[in-house]
């Protein structure tokens, strides 16, 4: 005899879900994924024609999906998005960005830029699309797509794991005050995945040999990898998690 109780539940049908960062890599792909999953998915960033094209291909495999133009590094934007459109039962907080370079070189304007968007910018993302969540009294989940790099250190990016560290700290703090409100903030902690943020790293081959030596699954991690766990922190599969972080590093922090 089955017990409807015990099967959990991943199916998004009804839920509105935002994607920032959505034209390519892990954006991308989630969109796709929830989509997949019932979602009705609105792919933001500043690349229009890729968001257009990504909404346009989900549409025609049978998803709901828009596109909408945004660089979430403009807080006035950000509002005014959120203030236009009905609330979202889920964030997936993507936007970001990295430079390298040893501690001693790096130069103000590449701390300004990682930190403004991977920090700033997904700081009042976050808060703006809880406040609405708060105003219609929605439970929803905020997920913020962080990086292995937000609990080791690595050689040339003082910044990024910098910028790392401090959205763990942001989800795990937010999660505190918002659970009374019935909204769960959570983080994804992939290692190096085959998107064209890392590809520009990777084609390096000695880099690339370290990444592995580091990766005990052996191999770079895929888009794939990383979109199960978006579509179980947007289902209620994961209603009892908050404060939390998923790590999908192949073994990376494991030593």
């Amino acid at each position: 005899m089955e017990h409807p109780e015990y099967i959990p539940d991943f199916r998004l049908d009804g839920k509105r879900i935002l994607i920032t960062g959505a034209g390519r890599g892990i954006g991308l792909a989630a969109a796709h994924a929830l989509a997949h999953f019932g979602a009705e998915v609105v792919l933001a960033a500043r690349t229009v024609g890729e968001i257009e094209a990504a909404a346009t291909n989900i549409c025609l495999a049978g998803g709901r999906a828009r596109a909408l133009a945004l660089d979430v590094r403009d807080i006035d934007a950000v509002q005014q998005l959120f203030s236009e459109n009905p609330p979202f039962h889920v964030l997936v907080n993507n936007a970001g960005m990295n430079r390298t370079a040893n501690f001693l070189e790096v130069p103000r304007s590449d701390f300004d830029d990682i930190m403004g968007l991977n920090v700033r910018a997904s700081f009042f993302v976050a808060q703006a699309a809880a406040c609405r969540m708060a105003d219609e009294k929605l439970h929803g989940s905020i997920i913020n797509v962080s990086s292995q790099m937000g609990h080791v250190g690595a050689a040339t990016r003082s910044v990024y794991c910098a910028s790392k560290w401090a959205i763990e700290g942001l989800t795990k703090a937010a999660a505190i005050d918002l659970a009374p409100l019935g909204i769960r903030v959570n983080s994804i902690c992939p290692t190096f995945i085959e998107t064209p943020l890392a590809d520009g790293f990777l084609r390096d081959p000695e880099f690339k040999a370290q990444v592995l030596s580091k990766i005990k699954l052996g191999r770079i991690g895929r888009v794939n990898d990383v979109t199960g766990a978006v579509v179980f922190l947007s289902s209620d599969a994961s209603a009892l998690m908050t404060g939390s972080s998923i790590v999908i590093d192949g073994g990376w922090t494991a030593d």
